[in-house]
């Protein structure tokens, strides 16, 4: 039956940043196709467990600070030793910074592509050995974003960590397919999540996002719970190096 190969049952995840919004949503998501969650955030994740746990799955959280690569075997490791293996990693961790281009600073920079970029590439990297030395291939979804399509404004950092993001996937992609490893990403539109927040909260700047949008609304963290388990499952074997967009269609206008 085509429905069993969306089935995740026996799958353990590592999510990033699955305390609130897309991460959290994802976990969810994927908890409730049967896989259990390894939840990565720099600060506690209480309501995800719950909503894993009442999916029923296990959860094992961890709070980490991916701003550097230091912790990141550490992670991988902790994931193995509770849960014996992994095979889905969704890199969905980041930060934005806000400022003209004309005036953005070195810091806003570093600290975008610290963990935007940087730790995306090394914590795939981390888990594509894990899955070579289990000889069992595996799942690799990174968040994009529009912003790798796009130039979008006052957001230079952003725009270049998500274009890095579709860059090494496709990158990733190429070199690790040959271990059964299959590597896309997903390209969320404008979201109801604390990144955006700033944006909801201006009228005038709000209005002219929705206006474009043709869907007429803001995305949730549930709009993409189907391209994630998607690109977790067999289902997408054949799905390599790929970056999906969930926007409500704004690429299409």
């Amino acid at each position: 039956m085509i429905s069993d190969k969306f089935r995740l049952d026996g799958k353990v995840a590592i999510v990033t940043g699955s305390s609130t919004g897309l991460g959290q949503g994802m976990s969810i998501g994927l908890a409730e196709a049967g896989a259990d969650i390894v939840g990565v955030d720099y600060v506690t994740s209480e309501e995800t467990r719950k909503a894993v746990e009442k999916a029923g799955r296990k959860y094992e959280e961890v709070v980490a600070d991916l701003m550097t690569v230091a912790p990141i075997e550490g992670i991988v490791e902790k994931a193995v030793a509770r849960f014996g293996h992994v095979d889905v990693l969704v890199n969905n961790a980041g930060i934005i910074r806000r400022q003209d281009a004309i005036e953005f600073t070195e810091k806003n920079w570093d600290d975008v592509m610290a963990i935007n970029a940087k730790t995306v590439f090394f914590f795939s990297q981390a888990v594509a050995r894990r899955y070579i030395a289990q000889k069992s291939g595996g799942k690799i979804i990174s968040i994009a974003s529009m912003l790798s399509f796009q130039g979008g404004i006052r957001i230079p950092s952003y725009t270049a960590s998500k274009s890095a993001v579709m860059g090494i996937t496709r990158l990733m992609a190429n070199e690790w397919a040959k271990y059964g490893i299959n590597v896309n990403a997903i390209a969320p539109g404008y979201m109801a999540t604390s990144n955006t927040a700033a944006l909801r909260a201006d009228a005038v700047r709000s209005e002219e996002i929705l206006g474009r949008i043709p869907a007429g609304r803001w995305g949730t963290p549930e709009d993409v719970q189907g391209a994630a388990v998607f690109l977790a499952s067999e289902a997408s074997s054949y799905v390599n190096g790929f970056t999906i967009a969930v926007d409500g269609g704004w690429l299409a206008r």
